[in-house]
């Protein structure tokens, strides 16, 4: 007769839905909190529970948030609205945000086209995506996507819509040898990236 897993057996796997958190590590989550601060495992608890009911995704760019509209779309009048930047995460626009001087609209993907894993044009939130297009407000198009191949078939993609669209000012962030960086130590596929969008001096 099969037992049931007990709660504490539950509450290590529950852990283990976290990325990079395998067997060992949500054991030291969960004995730490029952060991050490179990007022500080209730208020996770509490706030795990409110934040997956409340939070959601942005009307207008998919971002997380509470409200309709985040708090970049609520303030669009601040904002360049002819300026769209696409992003796969809301990490990476949270990014841009903090160490760029981009003042321009979102669009967040929340992944990249991956058949493999049942991520399609839907998942991404192209049909939305190309609705922004359609309005003719788009001037310049930032595709800030992973040098991957999944990021790379996800920004042809797009540009590809854009374009049905008259969109023609669309660039892609440049990837390569990274500041500081020397190049013996630099992978293959990035020397190679870096040596073919070279830049004019």
């Amino acid at each position: 007769m099969t037992q049931n897993p007990d709660l504490l057996e539950l509450l290590i796997d529950a852990f283990m839905c976290l990325p990079g958190v395998g067997k060992k590590t949500a054991q030291r989550f969960a004995y730490y909190l029952l060991e050490r601060d179990r007022e500080g495992g209730t208020l996770l608890g509490q706030t795990i529970e409110r934040a997956m009911t409340e939070i959601k995704q942005c009307e207008h760019c998919r971002m997380l948030s509470e409200s309709t509209l985040c708090t970049i779309c609520s303030q669009s009048q601040k904002r360049d609205g002819g300026a769209l930047c696409i992003v796969e995460t809301p990490s990476d626009l949270l990014s841009i945000e903090k160490n760029t001087d981009f003042r321009g609209t979102y669009f967040v993907l929340h992944g990249k086209l991956s058949p493999m894993d049942n991520i399609g044009p839907e998942e991404l939130g192209l049909p939305l995506l190309e609705e922004r297009f359609a309005k003719k407000q788009v001037k310049e198009l930032i595709l800030a996507t992973s040098s991957t191949i999944e990021g790379d078939v996800t920004s042809h993609v797009i540009r590809e819509t854009a374009t049905r669209y008259g969109i023609d000012n669309i660039s892609r962030l440049a990837c390569g040898v990274p500041v500081g960086g020397e190049l013996e130590f630099v992978d293959a596929t990035t020397l190679a990236q870096a040596f073919s969008a070279r830049n004019v001096y």
